[in-house]
């Protein structure tokens, strides 16, 4: 048996790594983005860490919703069920379209969400009592991570294997 049989277990197996590698690595880098600027505001006013802690959290939900829509194919090809499903290529490749939107949006969204989200850390530093406002911008970067995980749910899930 060579790999040009099973080839449609490789290109699903690739979408579930996409959507976990992708939307990770842009939960990360906002995190980090985020947590940078975090520290320095507890630096100056370490009462100011709970509101901030929340601020540098936003940008990880990425990375959750990549890795559900991973559990969630996985479980689709019977990987995570006992052993894997005979999976033509078309399939594969279907399943690995369907878990792009949330590793490329995610990637995106969680990078930018963590500038949003450092830059909404420096108005808790300024004015903590705006915690609320503040919070409202990298929540409308978030809109889009969610659009995308909904797709990559409908798609995956709506695909006969």
């Amino acid at each position: 048996m060579s790999i040009w049989n099973d080839l449609g277990i490789v290109y699903a197996l690739l979408g579930a790594a996409v959507a976990v590698f992708l939307a990770g690595a842009g939960s990360a880098i906002g995190v980090g983005i985020a947590g940078q600027a975090a520290s320095g505001v507890v630096t100056e006013d370490p009462s100011k860490f709970a509101k901030v802690l929340i601020m540098q959290l936003l940008p990880g939900t990425q990375g959750i919703y990549g890795l559900l829509v991973g559990f969630i194919t996985l479980s689709k090809i019977g990987l995570l069920g006992g052993g894997a499903a005979d999976i033509s290529v078309t399939t594969g490749l279907l399943v690995l379209a369907a878990c792009l939107p949330i590793g490329i949006v995610g990637l995106i969204s969680g990078k930018y969400q963590g500038k949003t989200s450092a830059a909404a850390i420096g108005i808790i530093a300024k004015k903590p009592d705006q915690f609320g406002k503040a919070m409202l911008f990298p929540a409308m970067v978030e809109t889009y991570a969610i659009l995308a995980l909904l797709i990559s749910i409908l798609s995956v899930t709506a695909i006969s294997v």
